[in-house]
């Protein structure tokens, strides 16, 4: 099994994670993910709204920190770096701008602009820190969904979504970011298409 301070050291690359608290030292370094663009070329257009809630997430994962799981019991963060802002409000930017990316749909925006939406996706995110497999760091994102049909607030669809994507290179921060930025926007694609197909068509 390979110890938390080996585990940290594995996803450091030249960054240098043992040791190091959240906030000390330098300023952070800010990093921020895409939205997803490409779809599969028979995603039905729909005639219906959809609000995207923002995803609920644990306190560890409520953050704008990158963090790892150095095991089962633990958590920890990347020093000197951060995501753009909290990691549930990147998730819901970036789901919101791969729905509009697709095409396929009428409208859909955040809760807070008030849309009178069709549907409501609700979602959390259960995973999205960086871990060891093998030996080296990945990125794991896993979202729980459900989709609600309004205004009765009827659950007509769940599931959960998991991508796991190795870094490349020797795991260095950057390459954890790309991996982040593959696993989640694998995760959108097959969020958007499942929304899209899950819901009912006379909606």
């Amino acid at each position: 099994m390979i110890s938390r301070r080996a585990f940290l050291l594995s996803t450091s690359g030249a960054v240098g994670l043992a040791g190091c608290l959240p906030g000390a030292g330098p300023p952070a370094d800010l990093y921020a993910l895409t939205p997803k663009s490409t779809f599969r070329p028979d995603l039905p257009v729909v005639g219906w709204q959809l609000v995207v809630e923002e995803p609920v997430a644990a306190n560890g994962l409520n953050t704008a920190y990158i963090a790892i799981r150095p095991g089962p019991t633990e958590i920890d963060y990347v020093p000197r770096a951060r995501w753009a802002e909290r990691a549930p409000a990147m998730v819901q930017t970036l789901l919101v701008e791969s729905f509009e990316n697709s095409g396929r749909i009428v409208s859909v925006g955040r809760q807070a602009i008030g849309l009178r939406a069709d549907y409501l996706l609700k979602s959390e995110l259960r995973k999205f820190e960086i871990e060891t497999q093998e030996g080296r760091p990945v990125a794991n994102v896993r979202l729980i969904l459900k989709l609600v049909h309004q205004p009765k607030r009827t659950i007509v669809a769940s599931t959960s979504i998991q991508y796991v994507i190795a870094a490349e290179g020797k795991g260095a921060l950057r390459d954890i970011v790309i991996a982040f930025d593959e696993a989640l926007g694998k995760t959108m694609r097959r969020v958007v298409e499942w929304t899209i197909t899950s819901a009912k068509p006379a909606a």
